[in-house]
């Protein structure tokens, strides 16, 4: 494969501003007819808006298990980022290819988009499949309308490859991440009586305590995993917001919480250890006046991924890219979801580093880009072969 298509393509992704707030249809289309030019048929599936959409494809033999190159389309917002760069138009310099997106992870699809045209015209024994998202950065939302498709479909695919940054690196695993808020209601009065008067945010405190306090025995004594950088399940606060004036006892206080667990762990037995605290909480409170409580909701969450590395479908991978470490990533990915709903084995395995993602000047190496296209072409070799 040559540079320049995937490069082409990667100019062309990047012109489209799919940040998640906004639509991904323009994108789509483009990504769509790119591919029926090629003659390969797409299927889109939409939110319920109808201003999104997931896209699948497929080429080579129908009834065969195929290996399914997944990214997401959606990309995190530029406001109030300092970018020396047009963040939507790709800029090249010094051997870096510069925009929104360009890292995480359009430079991923753009290869899978040329790998998807070059493919058909080759007779392959297993077919290539080509899987796109939206609404990933806000939770892995999107895919999973993709995934209710893919699990009704007569054949399951054999190997999904997500092309998440991970400077072309095998990864087999990440954690998985349940974001939770909670609701401290109390009793409002004139600070000058606080005593006769519930505090919103003195019972956020204590929640927020008991969390700290579950990741203090966590980080002791709870179960590890030597693969990740920290390799224990994490809790951490991210938002806490209360109050009015210094002279009112606030009534109410809004928290923001995750949880980012190993496969040893289970994250909802984790929030029912916080749920009983929170009703602890909520009873002495109750003490003082009858209204006041914490109540914790889960706004969203998705499974880890825990690829055995010796499974078949790594070998394959392995048998056209070796690498002697395989490694577990810090951030998560919409991996976990194929394997959970659709029992597909899942590696990690994109140009680019995480490290640039969500800045500004975001960028990915051309050289990335090169590696990603030569990976792609063994990995088409393969599915002539297999």
């Amino acid at each position: 494969m040559s540079m320049t298509r995937s490069l082409s393509i990667l100019a062309d992704l990047i012109g489209h501003p799919t940040v998640t707030r906004q639509t991904n249809l323009a994108l789509i289309e483009h990504v769509r007819a790119m591919l029926a030019a090629q003659g390969i048929a797409s299927t889109l599936v939409f939110d319920e808006t109808g201003t999104k959409a997931n896209l699948f494809a497929s080429t080579g033999p129908a009834d065969v298990p195929g290996v399914v190159l997944s990214g997401h389309t959606d990309v995190v917002p530029v406001d109030g980022q300092a970018w020396s760069l047009e963040p939507f138009t790709l800029t090249q310099r010094d051997g870096r290819l510069y925009g929104r997106g360009s890292a995480d992870m359009k430079g991923f699809i753009a290869c899978a988009v040329h790998a998807m045209m070059e493919a058909s015209s080759l007779r392959l024994k297993r077919p290539l499949q080509l899987a796109l998202s939206y609404d990933e950065e806000i939770g892995c939302v999107g895919v999973r309308r993709l995934l209710d498709l893919l699990e009704v479909a007569p054949v399951r695919p054999y190997l999904c490859i997500v092309g998440e940054p991970t400077m072309m690196r095998l990864a087999t695993g990440h954690k998985g991440k349940t974001a939770l808020h909670a609701t401290c209601h109390g009793r409002e009065g004139h600070s000058a009586q606080a005593p006769f008067t519930v505090n919103a945010l003195h019972l956020g405190c204590d929640l927020v305590n008991e969390v700290r306090q579950l990741q203090a025995s966590i980080s002791r004594q709870g179960g590890r995993d030597e693969a990740y950088d920290v390799p224990y399940t994490t809790l951490h606060v991210g938002k806490f917001n209360g109050g009015v004036a210094l002279n009112i006892v606030p009534n109410r206080c809004e928290i923001d919480f995750e949880i980012r667990n190993i496969a040893h762990d289970d994250p909802h037995a984790l929030v029912d250890v916080l749920k009983a605290a929170a009703s602890r909480i909520t009873a002495q409170a109750q003490t003082v006046v009858p209204e006041a409580r914490v109540e914790i909701v889960e706004v969203n969450s998705y499974p880890g991924l825990d690829t055995s590395r010796t499974q078949d479908a790594v070998d394959f991978v392995r048998s056209f890219h070796p690498e002697d470490e395989v490694l577990k990533l810090a951030f998560g990915t919409e991996g976990g979801l194929f394997t959970a709903r659709l029992g597909v084995p899942v590696v990690v395995c994109g140009p680019g580093s995480i490290t640039q993602a969500h800045k500004p000047d975001e960028f990915v190496e051309a050289a990335q880009l090169d590696q990603c296209d030569a990976f792609l072409a063994k990995l088409l070799g393969q599915l002539q072969a297999s």
